[in-house]
């Protein structure tokens, strides 16, 4: 289990310094198998350059090397991809995390000859990350394939959920047997599992890592009771991202369950909104029962 951390903010541009030492220390205490800073869940497409870049020296120096850090470099902008690159290697990072830019579409070719750009300038390893419902651009088999030459890519975190297309990238371990394949979509890791995957990049795990860890764990070991009775109280904790207005919940709640355990502040970079009084409770409700 690999929890893709919330980035803890008291403002549009400002750190909530202590809430992110709360919230690594709640995230290491269930000894998790590493820390995944500035992915989806991290609001890394709503933040500074500046802001990232700190919260990545940040991030590092609080872990200190106890598990390894992954870094989300993407962006829209290719020199902000490798000066993020840069700053990850300099403070210590064990890997970056990269999707396809987003914004303008593009063709599979394109997306080959952008990753293969990348990989010639970051000197950490990479995992590829495929997430075309906010990208818009598809990992698609075959070039993942081709990629699969390249020693400096070491696996790819899926957030897609489609069972199908996993157990093809699962496939290409026959390829990369060193290859860290991981599901996104934390209701589904049990099945990832059964299907080849390494484990789950799962953003409830900055919420409930203990119980996150235990149903991976239990999966990975083949304990399918355990599996079982872990993963319905993951399902039960999907309640959570159905409450407010339709919109993308996930970081907007999981910061809202955070709040309500103490540690940190819920505050979300715009154009996301907070909860209000009324839906904060419901949260505190969902998590109280399970």
């Amino acid at each position: 289990m690999v929890p893709p951390i919330v980035t803890p903010l008291l403002g549009i541009d400002e750190i909530d310094i202590e809430g992110t030492r709360r919230l690594l220390e709640h995230i290491l205490r269930a000894k998790v198998a590493g820390i995944f800073v500035l992915g989806t869940t991290g609001e890394f497409s709503s933040l500074s350059l500046s802001l990232r870049c700190d919260f990545i020296r940040l991030c590092c120096n609080i872990v200190k090397e106890r598990v390894p850090v992954l870094v989300g470099i993407s962006d829209s902008v290719w020199a902000n991809t490798i000066a993020l690159a840069r700053v990850s290697k300099e403070s210590g990072a064990t890997a970056v995390v990269l999707t396809t830019p987003y914004y303008f579409p593009m063709e599979q070719p394109e997306v080959l000859r952008y990753v293969e750009q990348v990989l010639n300038e970051v000197e950490l390893p990479v995992m590829l990350y495929n997430m075309p419902g906010l990208t818009k651009v598809w990992l698609e088999v075959e070039t993942l394939g081709k990629l699969a030459t390249n020693s400096k890519i070491v696996g790819i975190k899926d957030s897609i959920g489609d069972l199908d297309y996993f157990a093809k990238i699962c496939q290409l371990k026959q390829v990369r047997s060193d290859w860290s394949i991981f599901m996104g979509p934390e209701h589904l890791v049990a099945k990832a599992v059964s299907l080849g995957a390494d484990g789950g990049v799962n953003g409830g795990a900055n919420v409930l890592p203990d119980l996150f860890v235990a149903a991976c764990d239990a999966a990975l070991n083949g304990n399918e009771e355990e599996c079982q009775t872990k993963m319905s109280q993951v399902n039960a904790f999907q309640a959570i991202y159905k409450v407010g207005s339709p919109g993308f919940r996930f970081v907007t709640a999981t910061k809202s369950a955070l709040e309500h355990l103490g540690i940190c502040s819920d505050f979300v970079a715009p154009p996301l909104l907070p909860y209000t009084d009324e839906e904060k409770k419901e949260i505190g409700r969902i998590l109280s029962e399970i």
